[in-house]
């Protein structure tokens, strides 16, 4: 009886893994097509060079947000998923939101005395100097508003996430930027004041759901000491993370020969940057859960959730992955409308890195669970170190393509690197006998029919939907005919079939049966 509540328990686990996925990415898709749509408007209405400061705006925006976060997104849910009693909860709130929000001020009110500065060594002559203003302002409510999320991270409810973050914020500053843009004709001022607006309105919306789920007024206790103990590697690893996904473009503003490189090198790094996106459809509720579970000392639950979410991840990603590499001028002129063949590259480059990193699961948000975040300060600084060099080598010589390069080889070290050191410290890593077999499959199988076809057929704006829907369905009957599926595999398609009100064909019997074959590919 014992052993059947065991497995029930670990089933639900599994699929409310799931479940939460399916939102999570509908969220997801809205906020990262809004990010894209953000972009490719920018960057069809804005000069060159105004674009290209709004890049590097959004840059300084989004590094001082990660580090006055000072870690707490990361502990806020790892320390609320192992608290029962509500002033403890409670008091892990008052400690994220107080100490981040200081921090945050800070750096705004840092950036906003030292504009002068930050405009003569990044931006130039031609920007305008209210523009770090606004992004310095936006700084606090953004932070804010993680801070909240990180709150209902850890109270593992996804609709709220999905309310607040995904559809309030980023929805509403893309119909900010709009208004601004056609019906005031700001110009690139327009970005920095719709991440003000944007900012304070879901900051104050996403604490009014987290209110739903844990009132914010009443007694407190917190654990100040024992969070920033856990949260203090976080500040510099996030800060160094950050650095992988942003100093890239700060540095082709202050060493490429091109004024324009940076614009030229974000036509592909938002596109690329989609990819990892279908990593963070099982993070939200993945980090909470391993945290419970290893509280609970069941580790090998863990690693089989692992080893189950980082195939999928690798399935549901490598259409894109395999779309943007084999025809990647084709989708950088369809959605920016601009033939660059650096932007291409870039694309393809980065297209590489992303995926590569993604393909190695949520090996830092597992090693976080776990409590290891002086590894994840080691392996990000790391990473970020031989990013910086990369791009202080290739940047002067290659420009665009250099800083591709950089980032991809970083990235891709950065989750590789995490996953060995999750590995030596807990046996947990993202390969079995069925993720190795998916792993080598795809390539093998699509890239070279792909390739050929990129030399003849041009992707149009109808096309290109057609082609990624298509290598999608090759790609999941591949993995079922090929022996790539397991027991476990039942849960996404049930949701599935759930969802759309359909059975789906076929896909049913290539997955074992639990009764034929209990141990179902946990090998």
């Amino acid at each position: 009886m014992a052993g059947e509540q065991s497995s029930a328990t670990e089933e639900s686990d599994l699929s409310s893994l799931v479940s939460s996925a399916s939102l999570v990415l509908v969220g997801s898709l809205f906020g990262s097509f809004s990010k894209l749509f953000e972009q490719v408007l920018l960057g069809r209405v804005l000069s060159q060079p105004a674009f290209d400061a709004f890049s590097k705006g959004f840059s300084i925006l989004m590094l001082s947000t990660t580090i006055a976060l000072v870690g707490f997104n990361e502990g806020i849910p790892r320390f609320m998923s192992r608290f029962d009693d509500e002033r403890d909860v409670r008091g892990v709130w008052v400690t994220g939101i107080t100490i981040a929000g200081v921090v945050g001020i800070g750096f705004a009110g840092a950036l906003v005395a030292g504009r002068g500065w930050v405009m003569r060594v990044f931006f130039g002559t031609d920007a305008p100097p209210l523009l770090v203003t606004l992004f310095a302002v936006a700084i606090p409510f953004v932070v804010g508003l993680r801070i909240a999320v990180g709150a209902i991270r850890g109270h593992e409810n996804t609709i709220y996430r999905t309310y607040a973050y995904d559809l309030l914020y980023n929805g509403l500053r893309v119909g900010i930027l709009l208004v601004l843009l056609f019906g005031a004709g700001m110009g690139v001022l327009a970005a920095g004041y719709a991440y003000i607006v944007a900012g304070v309105v879901a900051f104050a919306v996403a604490h009014v759901l987290l209110d739903r789920l844990l009132s914010l007024r009443g007694p407190i206790r917190t654990h100040a000491g024992a969070m920033v103990r856990f949260s203090f590697p976080l500040v510099v690893a996030s800060a160094v993370s950050s650095i992988l996904s942003q100093v890239d473009k700060l540095m082709l503003g202050a060493l490429a020969a091109d004024p324009n490189a940076a614009g030229i090198y974000n036509y592909g790094y938002p596109l690329a940057a989609g990819l990892p996106v279908i990593l963070s459809v099982f993070g939200f509720l993945y980090l909470p859960l391993a945290s419970r579970l290893d509280d609970d000392s069941n580790r090998s639950e863990v690693d089989r959730i692992y080893k189950i979410t980082t195939k999928w991840i690798y399935i549901a990603a490598f259409p894109l992955f395999l779309t943007f590499v084999a025809f990647s001028g084709d989708v950088v002129g369809i959605v920016f409308g601009v033939g660059d063949p650096r932007s291409a590259a870039a694309l393809a480059i980065l297209s590489v890195g992303f995926f590569s990193s993604a393909a190695n699961g949520r090996c830092q948000d597992t090693l976080s669970a776990f409590g290891y975040t002086g590894y994840i300060l080691a392996v990000n600084t790391a990473a970020a170190v031989l990013n910086i060099a990369l791009n202080v080598v290739l940047v002067p010589t290659y420009g665009v393509i250099g800083a591709a390069a950089a980032s991809a080889l970083s990235f891709f070290s950065l989750n590789a690197i995490a996953m060995v050191v999750l590995w030596r410290l807990s046996g947990i890593s993202p390969f079995s006998r069925l993720t190795a077999r998916t792993f080598l499959l795809l390539p093998v199988a699509l890239f070279p029919p792909a390739l050929a076809l990129s030399r003849v057929v041009t992707l149009s704006v109808l096309t290109l939907p057609v082609f990624a829907v298509i290598t999608g369905l090759v790609s999941v009957a591949l993995v079922a005919v090929t022996g790539c599926l397991q027991p476990e595999d039942e849960i996404p398609l049930e949701l599935v079939e759930d969802r759309l009100g359909v059975r789906v064909p076929l896909i049913r019997r290539y997955i074992p049966s639990r009764r034929r074959d209990p141990s179902g590919g946990r090998s």
